[in-house]
């Protein structure tokens, strides 16, 4: 990849993207037309559905092809992350349709309705990355300028410290709820006291653009002429999973808790993509 194109994209995620095009008026959508994603979410009471998280509000995918919004509302929801331990409740931040910060917000009915719960250190935050730990689901990590950490489900925040690099994702570690993994610019990183301190989490230094961690401690990152990367805590040992990507990135996965092989991702152009090989193999998702 360029130079050029790379610090576009970069740029892309760390100011967010400006949308080019409004959703229609209708409720249900073409699922190509569900664009500028920051968030996705297998569906726990089905696992062949997807949430996605939008800057037009959230939205469910639907068989043939279609994804009807979700949300009362057509807010930009950003830091879109699933509660591990509660199926159907979600955290997100981000922005609201008139514009500001809309804080931290939980949904306990499939992303239907949202209720601000915080307003974050020095906020209102719009966290554009957050995770909620599955080791500790009372301890969310989110990024506003710098790390926050909530140990309460997330009404009260702490700044903790930042990363050596700007920071695009972060996930939470699924094995200590201290430990959490940053996806920057110079590439991955981890902290094991909360974010106050970072150090090198792969020995390749390559800009990653994503990071996340599954139940059972599956770690996986995309770095940028690397492709995807698979590890196991706590060792992160990391070993190639696919490089099959072209020209594309890797901005947010989420795999399917009831089959570990089935793993759904978006990319930097909100193209939905599904493998169901454990991230060898991927086509464009369909519902």
């Amino acid at each position: 990849m360029n130079t050029k194109k790379t610090l576009a994209i970069t740029a892309a995620l760390f100011f967010g993207a400006v949308a080019t095009t409004q959703v229609r008026a209708e409720e249900t959508l073409r699922l190509a037309e569900v664009s500028h994603l920051h968030g996705i979410a297998v569906d726990p009471a089905d696992p062949t559905r997807l949430y996605l998280a939008s800057h037009f509000g959230v939205y469910r995918t639907n068989p043939g092809d279609t994804a009807t919004r979700v949300s009362t509302n057509r807010n930009d929801y950003m830091g879109f992350t699933p509660n591990p331990a509660q199926p159907g409740t979600f955290f997100a931040s981000g922005h609201p349709e008139k514009g500001g910060n809309l804080g931290v917000l939980i949904s306990t009915d499939g992303a239907r309705t949202w209720t601000p719960i915080a307003s974050g250190a020095g906020g209102p935050v719009d966290f554009h990355a957050m995770d909620v730990s599955a080791a500790d689901p009372t301890v969310l990590y989110g990024y506003y300028g710098s790390v926050q950490v909530s140990r309460d489900g997330g009404t009260r925040w702490e700044v903790t410290g930042k990363p050596p690099a700007d920071l695009f994702d972060l996930a939470a570690s699924a094995k200590e709820p201290n430990t959490v993994y940053a996806a920057t610019r110079s590439g991955l990183t981890v902290s094991r006291d909360a974010g106050r301190t970072w150090q090198a989490a792969s020995i390749v230094q390559r800009p990653a653009t994503m990071v996340a961690t599954t139940k059972d401690g599956t770690t996986y990152a995309f770095q940028i002429g690397v492709g995807l990367l698979k590890a196991t805590e706590p060792s992160l040992a990391w070993q190639p999973v696919s490089n099959g990507f072209g020209e594309a990135v890797l901005l947010h996965l989420a795999v399917d808790p009831t089959n570990a092989e089935r793993l759904y991702a978006v990319t930097d152009k909100s193209v939905i993509l599904a493998s169901q090989d454990g991230g060898k193999s991927w086509k464009p998702f369909r519902s």
